[in-house]
C-alpha cells in the first residue's frame, strides 16, 4: 500500500516568520513543500514569485511540489526547475497544448502535474493520463486560502482513480483546498494521495502536532 502524502500549503505561512515556517515543515512529518505561485490574472491575486520560491528552497530539505496559478505557464519551466521545483503543475485551464507543456516539463527533469479547477471534468485527461504524474483536484475555487471545501470533490476523485486504473498509469491523486481533520480519511477513501493543507497546519496551534495527526489519519 502506498503511503499518503501531506503537503502543507506555504501560501498559509507566515511570510514573515518565513524561514522558521519551513524549518517547521523539515522538522515535521509532513513529505512536500506544496508552493502556489499566482499571477493576479489567472486567479484574483497574487502570491509570491521567483525570489521567495528560491529563498524556501534554500532551506527546505523535502520535495518542492511548486502548483502554477498562472496564465500561459510555458514562458517559465526552465526558470522553474533552474529554482529547484521537483514536482511542476500547470492548469488544464491554462494549457493550449497540455501534452506539449507536459513533456516540457519532463525535459527539464520535473515530474508534471495538472490541476483541474472545481468545474473542469476530469474526464478531459483521459488522452494524456500516462504522460501525468500528478493531478491536483482544486476542491476550492483557485485564489485564496481559507475557503470551504467543495462537497463535489469525492465523486471527482473517484472517477479521476478509475481513469487512471483503467489506463494502467501511476499517477498520483493530490486534493488542494479546505483539507481538516473532518475530510482526510473520507478523501483517501476515495482514492486520494497527497493531501495540500494550509490554513488547518498554520493556523494550529501546534502545528507539528497537527501534521503528525492528518497523517496518521491519512494513512489509517
Amino acid at each position: 500500500m502506498i503511503t499518503k502524502l501531506i503537503a502543507p500549503s506555504v501560501l498559509a505561512a507566515d511570510f514573515a516568520n518565513l524561514q522558521r515556517d519551513v524549518e517547521m515543515i523539515n522538522q515535521s512529518e509532513a513529505d512536500w513543500f506544496h508552493i502556489d505561485i499566482m499571477d493576479g490574472v489567472f486567479v484574483p491575486n497574487i502570491s509570491f514569485g521567483m525570489p521567495v520560491l528560491q529563498a524556501i528552497n534554500k532551506h527546505a530539505q523535502k520535495t518542492i511540489d511548486v502548483h502554477l496559478m498562472i496564465v500561459d505557464p510555458d514562458r517559465y519551466i526552465k526558470e522553474f526547475a533552474s529554482l529547484g521545483a521537483n514536482i511542476l503543475t500547470v492548469h488544464y485551464e491554462a494549457c493550449t497544448h497540455l501534452h506539449r507543456t507536459l513533456q516540457a516539463i519532463k525535459a527539464e527533469g520535473m515530474k508534471a502535474g495538472v490541476a483541474l479547477n472545481p468545474h473542469t471534468n476530469v474526464d478531459l485527461l483521459k488522452d494524456v493520463i500516462n504522460d501525468i504524474d500528478l493531478v491536483c483536484i482544486m476542491s476550492v475555487n483557485p485564489g485564496f486560502g481559507g475557503q470551504s471545501f467543495i462537497e463535489n470533490t469525492y465523486s471527482k476523485v473517484r472517477q479521476l482513480k478509475e481513469i487512471i486504473a483503467g489506463s494502467g498509469a501511476a499517477t498520483l491523486i493530490e486534493i488542494d483546498g479546505g483539507v481538516t481533520d473532518k475530510n482526510a480519511a473520507k478523501l483517501v477513501e476515495a482514492g486520494a494521495d497527497v493531501l495540500v493543507a494550509g490554513s488547518y497546519v498554520f493556523k494550529a496551534k501546534d502545528q507539528l502536532e497537527t501534521i503528525k495527526g492528518l497523517k496518521k489519519l491519512a494513512n489509517s
